[in-house]
C-alpha cells in the first residue's frame, strides 16, 4: 500500500489560508481511497482552520508541529515536552532588537509543543498584516537565513529551518519533520509532497530521508501543482 504524506502551507492551501474548497472536494476523495499522512509546523487548532475538521479527521495520522504534537481524529498519540531554554530565548530577543524591519505585531516566540517559531513580524491577530512587507525585507536582506545561521552556530544541539513565509522553526536537534518516519519502515511506498524542499527549509530534512528510504519527494509549488501530480497518479 502506498503512503502518502503532505505537508500543509504552500502544498495544499495558500500559506496561512483556507483550503481552495474545488481542491478540497478532490483531495477529500483521495484521502478516502488512499493512505494519507499530513505534516505540518502548525499546531491542531490552525491545522483544523485551513483544512476543515472533517479533512483532518479523515486522514491516518496528523503531524502538528513538524511531528512533535500527533493525532489520530481528536486523539493525540504523542507530544514533546520540550521548552525553550532561557539562554534561548534571550538570544531570539537580541535578534529581534537588531532587526531594522518596522512592522512589528507581537507573539514573535509562538512556543509550540517540541519547539518555537520566532518571527521577526511576528504573529498578530491578522496573519497577513505586514507579511508581503517582510517577504519583500527578506528577500533584499536575506535575514532568515542570516538570523538562521547564527543560531546554528550560537546552539548547536538545536533544529533551526525556514518555515512558511516569515518564521523559523526551531527545536531540538532530531525534532524536524524527519523525525516522523519513526511510523514508516523500510519497503513501504512512501510519497512526500512539500512546498519548501531547498536546503535550510523545514520540508527539506523529510523530504532527503524519503528519499534514502527509496521513496519520493515532490516539490511543489501550490496546491494546483499537487493536485495535478495527484491526478497523474490515480
Amino acid at each position: 500500500m502506498k503512503k502518502f504524506i503532505f505537508d500543509v502551507d504552500g502544498t495544499l492551501t495558500p500559506s496561512r489560508q483556507k483550503i481552495n474548497i474545488h481542491f478540497l472536494t478532490f483531495f477529500s476523495e483521495f484521502v478516502s481511497n488512499n493512505d494519507v499522512y499530513l505534516v505540518t509546523g502548525s499546531d491542531r487548532k490552525k491545522t483544523i482552520e485551513q483544512i476543515t475538521h472533517p479533512l483532518y479527521d479523515s486522514c491516518k495520522r496528523v503531524y502538528n508541529c513538524s511531528g512533535s504534537d500527533v493525532y489520530e481524529q481528536d486523539k493525540n498519540v504523542y507530544r514533546d515536552d520540550w521548552k525553550l531554554p532561557w539562554e534561548v530565548e534571550r538570544f531570539l530577543l537580541d535578534e529581534l532588537d537588531y532587526s531594522q524591519f518596522p512592522i512589528r505585531n507581537g507573539n514573535h516566540i509562538e512556543r509550540r509543543p517540541g519547539g518555537v517559531n520566532f518571527s521577526i513580524l511576528g504573529r498578530a491577530k491578522d496573519p497577513f498584516l505586514g507579511r508581503q512587507e517582510y517577504v519583500k525585507w527578506n528577500r533584499n536582506t536575506n535575514e532568515r537565513s542570516d538570523i538562521a545561521d547564527r543560531i546554528k552556530k550560537s546552539f548547536p544541539g538545536l533544529s533551526v529551518a525556514l518555515g512558511g513565509q516569515t518564521g523559523l522553526d526551531i527545536g531540538p536537534y532530531g525534532s524536524d519533520k524527519s523525525q516522523i518516519l519513526r511510523d514508516f519502515r523500510l519497503g513501504q511506498e512512501i510519497h512526500f509532497f512539500g512546498d519548501m524542499m531547498n536546503k535550510g527549509e523545514n520540508d527539506y530534512s523529510l523530504a532527503e530521508a524519503v528519499k534514502k528510504m527509496d521513496g519520493h519527494s515532490y516539490h511543489v509549488k501550490d496546491y494546483h501543482d499537487t493536485m495535478n501530480i495527484l491526478q497523474g497518479m490515480v
